[in-house]
C-alpha cells in the first residue's frame, strides 16, 4: 500500500480518540533542532486563549488483536487495514511540520502481536523524532495497557504526554464489551506513568534541572453512552483518577454507532450536548471546588441537558444564595452562576479598594444577566428577591429550538489545511491526515 493510502486510512481511523489536547508542556528547541513547545500550547502557534493547537493525529496501525465491541478497529471488523513503519510516521511528521500544517504529533495504535511489541513501535517513533530529527515539538503517545514498566518509562522520556484510556467506567461493562481489557491493568499503566513523573521531579541535578518525563502529564478518555452507565458514575470515576494518578485531563467522547456493531450497543448517536455537559461538570470539579456527588442527584443520576451543571446545582440549593460579592469568600463566589475563575479573582482584587456594585460587575465582564438572581452588591439589586420564587427556573429555559440544535449538531472531524501553502503533501492533508483541533469546554 502506498504512503498516501496509508495516510488516508490511518488518519481517518484516529478520529475516535478525543484525548489529544496539548497544553501543559514546555520544551525548548535544541541547537540545530526543529520545533519547540511552549507552556501554553505546542511550538509557536496558539490562539489568544492559549489552548488550541494543531496536531497530526494518526494510528500507527488499525490492525488489532482485541475484539472490543465498541471499536471500529476490532479484530472481527471488516474495516480496511493499514500499517505505518516508525520511519514513515517520522517522515510524515517532519514533512507536515515543515509545511506549517501541524505543530505536533498525536500517535495511537491498535494492539499488534502484544502490548509490549506495540509500545516498542510507538516509542521508536518518538525516539527517532527526538534523536535523529532533533524534533522539539509536541509528542503525545498512547500508553498501551499491559506493556512493561520499562517501556512506559522510556515512552515518558521522549513524549510530552502519555494517555491510557479507561473507556468504560464500570468493570462489568468492560468485561462484557472489551474482555481482553481490565481496569486493573489500565490503572497499573497509569500508576507507572504517575511514578515516573514523580521520580523525575525528585531527581533534580546540581544545575536545578530535572530529567524530563511526560512534562504535560497524562490523560484518559471515557466513551459516553455506549452502556447504561449514568453520568454520576463517570464523574465519580474521573474524580478518583484525578486524585489517585494526578491526571491532567479526562476526556469524554459521545458514542457513535459503528458498522456491524454488537447488538447490545445503541443504534443512535449520543447527543453531543451530553458530552458537553460532562466537560462542564469536569471543569467544575477541577477548578471550582465541586465534588462529583454534588453535580447529580439520587433521583436523576444524569446531568440535565437543558442547563449547565453549575446553574442546575444553584437552582437545587437556593438556600445557599444570595451571595454578597463584597463579603463572601472565594469558594462561595465560585459557586455563583455566571462567575468564572478569572471573574472571581478580579472581584477579590478590586473589592479591597471599593465596594462593588452591579454596574462594576458588568465592567469586570461578569455575566450579570445570569448572576443577578444569586448575588447582592453595594447597590440595590431587585433580581435577588426572586431567588425563592417558583418561576426562577423558567428564566433560564433554553430558547425554542436551541436544544434541538444542540442534539443535532455534528462534531467536525477535520479542519482543512491552509490552502495558501502548497507542496508535495498538500493533497494528502486535504484528503486524510488533516489537523485536529481539541475541543476545550469552559466551566
Amino acid at each position: 500500500m502506498e504512503l498516501q493510502q496509508k495516510l488516508h486510512v490511518l488518519a481517518d481511523a484516529a478520529k475516535y480518540d478525543a484525548s489529544c489536547a496539548s497544553s501543559g508542556s514546555r520544551r525548548a528547541r535544541a541547537e540545530n533542532g526543529l520545533g519547540n513547545t511552549d507552556g501554553v500550547g505546542i511550538c509557536h502557534s496558539y490562539t489568544p486563549d492559549g489552548r488550541c493547537v494543531s496536531l497530526l493525529k494518526l494510528l500507527l496501525t488499525n490492525y488489532c488483536i482485541y475484539d472490543c465491541s465498541y471499536c471500529v478497529n476490532r479484530i472481527s471488523s471488516d474495516t480496511r487495514r493499514a500499517r505505518f513503519t516508525p520511519e514513515e510516521v517520522v517522515f510524515l511528521t517532519i514533512e507536515f511540520y515543515k509545511r506549517n500544517y501541524i505543530e505536533g504529533l498525536f500517535l495511537s495504535s491498535g494492539v499488534i502481536q502484544s502490548p509490549d511489541y506495540t509500545m516498542e513501535q510507538l516509542v521508536q517513533v518518538a525516539k527517532l523524532l527526538r534523536t535523529e530529527q532533533r524534533f522539539g515539538g509536541y509528542i503525545h503517545l498512547k500508553a498501551v495497557p499491559g506493556a512493561s514498566e520499562e517501556l512506559m518509562l522510556e515512552a515518558g522520556a521522549w513524549a510530552d504526554r502519555l494517555s491510557a484510556n479507561v473507556e468504560l467506567a464500570r468493570d462489568s461493562d468492560l468485561a462484557q464489551l472489551a474482555p481482553a481489557k481490565t481496569h486493573k491493568e489500565i490503572e497499573r499503566s497509569m500508576q507507572q506513568i504517575a511514578h515516573g513523573i514523580l521520580d523525575a521531579k525528585d531527581k533534580t541535578t546540581r544545575s536545578g534541572k530535572s530529567p524530563r518525563f511526560a512534562p504535560a502529564g497524562q490523560s484518559t478518555q471515557f466513551i459516553v453512552g455506549a452502556t447504561s452507565t449514568p453520568d454520576s458514575e463517570l464523574l465519580d470515576k474521573s474524580a478518583n483518577l484525578y486524585k489517585t494518578y494526578k491526571l491532567r485531563r479526562a476526556y469524554y467522547s459521545a458514542f457513535s454507532p459503528i458498522p456491524h456493531a454488537d447488538p447490545g450497543l445503541p443504534l443512535m448517536k449520543i447527543p453531543l450536548v451530553r458530552e458537553h455537559r460532562l466537560y462542564q461538570a469536569d471543569w467544575l470539579m477541577r477548578f471550582y471546588g465541586f465534588s462529583a456527588n454534588e453535580l447529580t442527584t439520587e433521583q436523576d443520576r444524569n446531568l440535565p441537558l437543558d442547563k449547565d451543571p453549575k446553574l442546575a446545582w444553584a437552582l437545587r440549593n437556593r438556600e445557599f444564595f444570595p451571595v454578597d460579592v463584597n463579603k463572601a469568600g472565594q469558594a462561595a463566589l465560585l459557586r455563583v452562576p455566571g462567575f468564572g475563575v478569572r471573574n472571581v479573582k478580579r472581584i477579590l482584587k478590586v473589592r479591597r479598594y471599593r465596594a462593588l456594585t452591579i454596574a462594576d460587575l458588568a465592567k469586570l465582564r461578569v455575566a450579570v444577566k445570569r448572576a443577578q438572581f444569586f448575588i447582592v452588591a453595594a447597590d440595590h439589586n431587585p433580581a435577588a428577591k426572586q431567588i425563592d420564587t417558583p418561576k426562577l427556573p423558567e428564566k433560564f429555559a433554553p430558547k425554542d429550538g436551541q436544544m434541538a440544535l444542540l442534539k443535532q449538531q455534528k462534531r467536525p472531524e477535520r479542519v482543512s489545511c491552509d490552502k495558501r501553502r502548497g507542496g508535495r503533501f498538500h493533497h494528502l492533508a486535504r484528503d486524510g491526515a488533516t489537523v485536529t483541533r481539541p475541543r476545550h469546554t469552559p466551566g
